[in-house]
């Protein structure tokens, strides 16, 4: 496009649309029919009785959960400290997506306003310090946790420290999301929900499945589809001060205005033969496919300062499809009366692909630059894994285990300015491989009727390798972590108990933060000069991994009618800190200094938090009390980072800490149960560097919800998300030779409504 055209025009028009991408959808629907048509020409068959248990020696061994054990019941027989949450925890508010059921736990917070996602940080601490598995696996590359939809999933655990079999990489703990299990009754369930936010329709559908086929045959079946259709206001400030008189040199004002849709369908499944008592294999195919379009004005005015704007409107259009294929297989066989063994493979295909165009005005709307992006990215992913358990006489339980898994990643990516190449030396393609093992070996004792243990060791290894022009990369690193868990019961009714843990985590560097293509600013795009607080983004080859130590403590109570009460207390000594630090840099894509972000290692950190949660029945406490189910929780964190003057210099993104206080009442005169909960997080300040900081804004969040149950197969549910919206804002600052550099942004949230029917076939 020449410089100069009519953004007015047919041409320009057509520049912001004609890329649009064949729909994934359609294709993914019909498989999703083929294969219920397919399940649904299947005999049933008589409900069989359910297969007796062998017989366990030892309050320590493993045990198949079955429906009979409640959420702390499980949570009370680990002897890792975790939170157990069920099915009726995670669909009492019909949340669309698993973080805002995640935000209600304890110690969970969100990356962005309100409404709108974002990173999952558990302790305050942001990405990569948790580990987050599906069904006990690494997720799979590209897939995003807000992708699967609560429907889809069984229950949830937060593990609060990591053990040998789960994987140590996981300094903050581990989210485990295990999907939804084929069941021995049979399912059959349909709900289709319509929400409401800002006038624009939110459609949902979720069915699952559940059924036998054959003698031994039993399969889960789990189909979701959604729309999300969102419009977004945003105002952000750029501000120049004089560091020594605090005169303001520069004052820039951008607002404006985005439209997302995203549409999305995903399939999951689980088919299982047993062949007899504790054996069977187990097929989980894993399909989504994904594609959005979002459209966004912005404008950008100047009220202090002669510096040249960069423009004075601009609009951008984008597409991208996401899609995933996975398959798990698992087979579990015994070995004699004491032992098993069990055999995981899985293969994954994940593809996703983008197309942007911005284009930039000046004040009388002529066109001044176009910036146009392609990216079609690619992961092929396979894993395997062994592990053997063998119960011994004397009242131990041995597990050990071996791991494998290789990604590799294609990408090819293409950035246009004025129709040029802007990064042509770096070339278009680039190539990644990431290959792990792991080998470990745990040892669970019951001491005694009151006292039992479970000492572990993993030993991990990753390899990264890169052969991108002008970015290579020759990773690897490798770690020893001893874990050592130990629990007391204060009585044999096992109502009050201790819990303490000793542990070694770590957090790799990712493979985005070991890259070194750099990744530029849309608003100054070379090859002229940016500012500090729009800097490009590189990676850092030479990065190492971050080393943690941990102390885990915590007292737990389970009262009699299913209420918990408990206290945890944790500590971690972190050395070789990732942070990422912005600096100005001579750079071979420019011809003059840029500001570059880039992460690097810091000396090291301290975190200390104190848990607290109490889930019960009011009526647990008071015989004459109503039946109303309380639920709370508070989280208070502290940390510092060695080599970065304080105050404020604490873990990135981790708030004081955080709140969540909730309440249901079922009606004794109707079949209606009403409830709510409040989130709070804090408004907080964090010093990144000695010249870097940031300050994010208090977030409180209230939902509502009512259940009418109509008949035992009818029910329909009304949801009120963030009942009561606030305006969320942050801002950040850098000291830039004399000046002082901020950015400020701020915008609206929104309540969200949403009416679903559930019913059962």
């Amino acid at each position: 496009m020449a410089v100069g055209h009519d953004p007015g025009s047919r041409d320009a028009v057509s520049i912001l649309s004609h890329r649009r991408f064949r729909s994934v959808l359609p294709r993914a629907a019909a498989l999703a029919a083929l294969a219920s048509a397919a399940w649904a020409q299947m005999p049933p068959v008589p409900e069989p009785m359910p297969e007796p248990a062998s017989p366990r020696r030892g309050a320590i061994e493993r045990v198949e959960i079955q429906g009979a054990n409640t959420d702390a019941e499980q949570r009370r027989q680990a002897i890792a400290g975790k939170i157990v949450i069920g099915r009726e925890e995670i669909e009492r508010f019909g949340d669309s997506t698993v973080g805002e059921v995640l935000r209600r736990l304890p110690s969970i917070t969100l990356g962005g306003r309100p409404g709108r996602g974002g990173e999952i940080r558990l302790r305050g601490m942001g990405s990569g310090f948790t580990q987050i598995l599906i069904n006990g696996e690494r997720m799979p590359a590209g897939l995003a946790l807000d992708s699967l939809t609560p429907d889809q999933i069984e229950r949830i655990e937060l593990m609060r420290a990591p053990t040998a079999e789960h994987g140590a990489r996981a300094i903050a703990g581990t989210i485990n999301i295990v999907l939804r299990e084929p069941l021995e009754r049979r399912l059959n369930d349909l709900r289709l929900s319509a929400g409401l936010e800002r006038g624009r329709l939110q459609p949902r559908l979720a069915w699952i499945r559940n059924d036998r086929f054959g003698e031994k045959g039993s399969y889960n079946f789990s189909l979701s589809a959604l729309r999300q259709d969102r419009r977004d206001d945003l105002a952000l400030r750029t501000r120049a001060i004089d560091a020594a008189s605090g005169a303001t040199l520069l004052e820039q004002e951008e607002t404006g205005e985005s439209f997302e849709r995203r549409d999305r369908v995903q399939l999951v499944s689980r088919l299982q033969w047993r062949h007899g008592p504790g054996e069977f294999l187990m097929l989980t195919p894993f399909i989504v496919a994904a594609e959005s379009r979002t459209d966004a004005t912005r404008q950008l005015a100047q009220t202090v300062g002669n510096v040249p704007l960069p423009y004075a409107s601009s609009r951008t259009a984008g597409d991208a499809s996401f899609s995933l294929l996975r398959l798990n297989a698992l087979e579990q066989r015994r070995l004699g009366s004491d032992a098993r063994i069990e055999l995981r493979g899985a293969l994954s295909a994940a593809n996703w692909r983008g197309r942007s165009l911005r284009l930039e005005f000046d004040a009388a709307q002529a066109l001044t630059r176009s910036l146009h992006e392609s990216t079609d990215n690619s992961d092929r992913t396979w894993t395997l894994g062994a592990k053997y358990s063998r119960h011994f006489a004397s009242e131990h339980n041995l597990v050990t285990g071996a791991e494998a898994e290789s990604t590799t990643r294609r990408q090819e990516r293409e950035t246009l300015q004025n129709g040029a190449p802007l990064l042509a030396d770096l070339g278009d393609a680039f190539g990644a491989r990431t290959r792990r093992i792991a080998a470990y070996v745990q040892d669970e004792w019951n001491v005694s009727k009151t006292w039992s243990a479970h000492a572990g060791l993993r030993w991990e290894g990753i390899t990264t390798r890169s052969d991108s022009a002008g970015s290579s990369v020759n990773h690897t690193s490798s770690v020893w972590t001893p874990l050592l868990h130990s629990v007391w019961r204060l009585d044999e009714r096992r109502r009050d108990q201790i819990r303490a843990s000793l542990t070694r985590s770590y957090r790799a560097p990712s493979l985005q933060d070991l890259i070194a293509r750099p990744a530029l600013t849309a608003r100054y795009a070379p090859p002229g000069p940016n500012v500090a607080t729009s800097p490009d983004r590189v990676g850092n080859p030479d990065l190492r991994p971050e080393l943690a130590r941990g102390v885990e403590l915590a007292y737990e109570k389970y009262l009699p009618a299913g209420g918990v009460l408990s206290a945890n207390l944790f500590h971690r000594r972190i050395t070789g800190l990732i942070r990422n630090v912005t600096g100005l840099e001579a750079v071979p894509w420019a011809a003059v200094p840029r500001w570059v972000q880039r992460p690097q290692n810091l000396e090291g950190a301290r975190v200390t938090g104190l848990e607290l949660e109490a889930k019960f029945s009011l009526d647990e406490l008071l015989s004459e009390a109503p039946a109303l189910a309380l639920r709370g929780n508070l989280s208070v964190f502290r940390s510092k980072v060695e080599g970065v003057p304080g105050p404020d210099n604490r873990i990135d993104r981790q708030p004081k800490g955080s709140a969540n206080f909730g309440a249901d009442y079922r009606l004794r005169s109707a079949p209606l149960r009403l409830g709510g909960s409040v989130n709070w997080v804090p408004a907080y300040r964090l010093q990144i560097t000695d010249t870097q900081s940031t300050i994010n804004g208090a977030k409180r969040v209230a939902d509502l919800y009512a259940l009418w149950t109509v008949d035992r197969d009818v029910q329909l549910r009304l949801s009120a998300a963030n009942i009561l919206p606030r305006d969320y804002a942050n801002a950040s600052a850098i000291v830039a030779g004399n000046t002082i550099q901020s950015v400020e942004t701020s915008g609206p949230t929104w309540s969200a409504w949403a009416l679903r029917l559930e019913l059962k076939l």
